[in-house]
């Protein structure tokens, strides 16, 4: 008995159907993989860097741990969730006062400092989320640039606990004597603990409800809300947890540098923050990591070319990586390394 061409046609359907969606399944797979391999060799990179590197270079990748955790926070809030904000440095302050303070008035244990700050910092991220319920775009950037602002000038006048503008002097995490480490292999290792651990909970955290419907805010508000997401609870969330990773930042950056000041957290902090994460790659993972190494180095490679005018070097770098990398240095490794993967493919 023959078989019916209206049977036929379901049938072999039903099987390119198939051969497409196993095709997608083995191609993200293959993508899952090639991502695992490319982590697992930047750790490793990463463990190994302190013991072959002078102190001074250690110390510098140590910073770029700590604006990878700020920056964590802000590509949370700007890059997932839509919303602008201009006051970053204040949330930074915040998670280094809320660790300086304990260390030099109550002889706080370090580690305990690390909750202290990233709830200190959590807790105004509640607070400054409320506005965030009714104001978007350059009104909201504006009222998180006056947090900015008024921080500075806040801190100087309670200096009875804040040190004021001679700031605080603190003690540094000393190495156990156990690991054999130096202190500033020993910060290294702490930072980079701090930003695993970080960069694992954002990334569970996008991949829950919660990052679905930050991006259904970011894509579309109104159509977020006709699908049932909350807009003010969720916008108000995003500002707490960025705030929670830039105040662990804070801690992290008052452990390595032994010292804080007003004059540290100035509105420009804040600018360059957002700067980085920008040039670094809005909504990708690797962004914050790329967004840390162009602050941190950036500005200093524009001292050396132009001491008289790093600022204008260091904008013009910006409009540069831009103009060649219009989604960020984490966009442009991306095409890169598709295009390697293509080239070996070929080969």
């Amino acid at each position: 008995m023959s078989e019916s061409p209206v049977s036929t046609g379901e049938s072999t359907a039903t099987v390119s159907s198939g051969s497409a969606a196993g095709a997608v399944t083995r191609a993200r797979a293959g993508v899952a993989r090639w991502r695992w391999a490319v982590a697992g060799l930047l750790l490793l990179a990463a463990v190994y860097a302190p013991f072959q590197l002078v102190p001074f270079h250690v110390f510098q990748l140590t910073m770029v741990l700590v604006y990878a955790l700020a920056l964590l926070g802000l590509n949370l809030l700007v890059g997932h969730a839509g919303q602008i904000s201009l006051g970053h440095g204040a949330f930074f302050a915040v998670g280094a006062y809320a660790t300086a303070i304990p260390l030099a008035r109550w002889d706080v244990p370090h580690l305990l400092t690390l909750p202290i700050a990233a709830g200190a910092a959590f807790l105004l991220g509640l607070a400054l989320g409320l506005p965030a319920m009714r104001l978007r775009g350059l009104y909201l950037a504006l009222v998180t640039l006056a947090i900015a602002i008024f921080l500075v000038p806040l801190l100087k006048r309670f200096e009875e606990v804040t040190g004021g503008s001679m700031g605080l002097t603190l003690p540094k995490p000393a190495p156990p004597a156990w690991t054999g480490l130096a202190e500033d292999q020993w910060l290294y290792f702490l930072a980079l603990a701090v930003a695993l651990v970080a960069f694992g909970l954002a990334a569970g955290l996008l991949r829950s409800r919660v990052g679905r419907a930050l991006h259904a805010i970011r894509d579309n508000e109104a159509a977020a809300e006709v699908m049932g997401v909350r807009l003010s609870y969720y916008k108000t969330l995003a500002f707490a947890w960025s705030a929670l990773f830039a105040g662990a930042a804070g801690c992290v950056y008052t452990w390595v540098i032994g010292f804080v000041s007003p004059d540290s957290f100035v509105v420009t902090l804040s600018i360059t923050l957002l700067a980085g994460i920008v040039v670094g790659g809005l909504g990708s993972q690797a962004g914050p990591l790329f967004g840390a190494l162009f602050v941190m180095f950036v500005p200093s490679i524009s001292q050396d070319v132009n001491k008289a005018a790093p600022g204008v070097i260091f904008g013009l770098l910006i409009i540069a990586v831009m103009y060649v990398a219009p989604t960020g240095l984490a966009g442009l490794a991306g095409r890169a390394a598709d295009s390697l993967k293509k080239t070996l493919r070929k080969g």
